[in-house]
């Protein structure tokens, strides 16, 4: 598959997203914020960073980007999304997921290889895991503490669409340990840790977030 990863001003995981996409079998595509052409991808990777350098609210500017226009066209259409750490938060403020994230708790930046529960294993990022599996990848940022109001955090615990938690500390705050959430289609899924830098045993804590990319391949040949 050919997988596009955005590049917006401030964006600092692109290229090891790109790599992680080259390592799970797939062709990366650059993507520039400023283009609203997607050059034909098949997925879309919304890299960690701090787009805009987090004016207003974290992915807040991102969201009118033109590329946004066009993956949010392409994610109502299907298309899988993933935006991890600075693009979930532009997955929030684009509406494509619902709630969103805030500075955390304890009010100072947090840098961890963090263990997580896959909760969801039926996305199209996700697949490649076994439910309930427990994986260690990196974990750092400041405003990742995800927040929803109590009907839409029921909702997705309801409807089974929290993909990770967090496991042995809640770093962040975030409410009912929740590392991750999808869409009821399964295409957008959203992620605070980075499952990029987690591919490679020598530059990593393992090769737990392999799965995140790997997992595309499985849905491109169901």
């Amino acid at each position: 598959m050919r997988i596009g990863v955005v590049t917006f001003p401030g964006s600092l995981d692109d290229v090891d997203a790109r790599r992680a996409v080259g390592i799970g079998g797939h062709a990366a595509v650059a993507l520039w914020h400023g283009d609203d052409d997607l050059r034909g991808v098949d997925a879309v990777v919304l890299p960690g960073g701090f787009s805009y350098g987090d004016y207003l609210r974290c992915g807040a500017i991102s969201r009118f980007a033109p590329v946004m226009t066009s993956v949010v066209e392409a994610a109502g259409k299907g298309m899988p999304v993933l935006g991890i750490c600075n693009g979930f938060q532009i997955l929030c403020e684009s509406h494509l997921l619902p709630g969103a994230l805030i500075r955390n708790d304890h009010q100072k930046f947090v840098c961890r290889d963090q263990r997580l529960r896959v909760d969801n294993v039926r996305t199209a990022w996700t697949s490649s895991y076994d439910e309930g599996q427990e994986i260690t990848v990196v974990l750092k940022n400041g405003e990742g503490s995800y927040v929803a109001d109590a009907d839409t955090l029921d909702r997705l615990e309801g409807e089974g669409l929290v993909v990770a938690r967090y496991l042995d500390v809640n770093p962040n705050g975030s409410l009912r340990d929740i590392a991750g959430i999808t869409n009821e289609r399964g295409n957008v899924v959203g992620l605070m840790p980075h499952p990029e830098h987690a591919v490679e045993d020598l530059t990593g804590p393992g090769t737990d977030g392999l799965g995140f990319f790997t997992s595309l391949l499985a849905a491109a040949a169901a």
